[in-house]
């Protein structure tokens, strides 16, 4: 990441049907409401306690201290409901560090291409803002449709690795294939209003 490029990352932003804002330590009850749903968990490690939601949320808050970007809180656009969290974040994968694209929904909103329209939103900000190399993506074998929310992000399966004591499966999409997939769809169809608020 060039010097200086985070600073340029938005805290809110803006995509067809999501209103992202950076997360605050007032989250902490829609975060702890999601944490302890076992639908949601499942495939995130298991649910966390409200101690361990103020442990998780701390980190990310100093993420975003450290540096310069992090995960959004999600909310719907019409109405304003929670909708889940999502965004980049620095992860250290077989002795290397990465920037992964992470994403949770609760279950009331799955199934509406939600996620890829934050994961699309997500990787054009990777490569127009942090110009980062490459980015990753992460998640268990058996996760079928966070695994579709990849492939239509434009991310290729790499190898599988073991994260935080679970195998997972971790795909990659590089700046040059991006630059080549920016022009199809679903990235074409993205709005204007993706652009970071000023």
């Amino acid at each position: 990441m060039r010097e200086g490029r985070a600073a340029a990352f938005p805290e809110e932003l803006l995509t067809g049907r999501l209103f992202a804002r950076r997360l605050l330590p007032s989250d902490l009850d829609q975060l702890t409401s999601m944490h302890a749903d076992p639908a949601v968990m499942a495939t995130l490690g298991g649910m966390r306690t409200r101690e361990e939601t103020v442990g998780f949320l701390d980190r990310l808050l100093e993420h975003w201290r450290t540096h310069g970007f992090g995960l959004w809180l999600l909310q719907s656009r019409e109405g304003g409901e929670f909708v889940g969290r999502g965004g980049l974040l620095t992860v250290e994968v077989d002795a290397r560090v990465e920037v992964e694209l992470a994403y949770a929904l609760t279950p009331r909103w799955w199934g509406r291409g939600l996620a890829t329209e934050l994961a699309v939103a997500s990787v054009r900000l990777a490569f127009e803002v942090l110009e980062l190399p490459s980015l990753i993506c992460m998640t268990l074998p058996t996760n079928d449709a966070s695994r579709r929310v990849m492939h239509k992000a434009g991310f290729c399966y790499e190898k599988d690795v073991v994260h935080r004591g679970l195998d997972h499966v971790l795909c990659r999409i590089s700046r040059e294939r991006w630059a080549g997939l920016s022009r199809e769809p679903p990235y074409r169809d993205q709005p204007a209003s993706l652009v970071p608020k000023a």
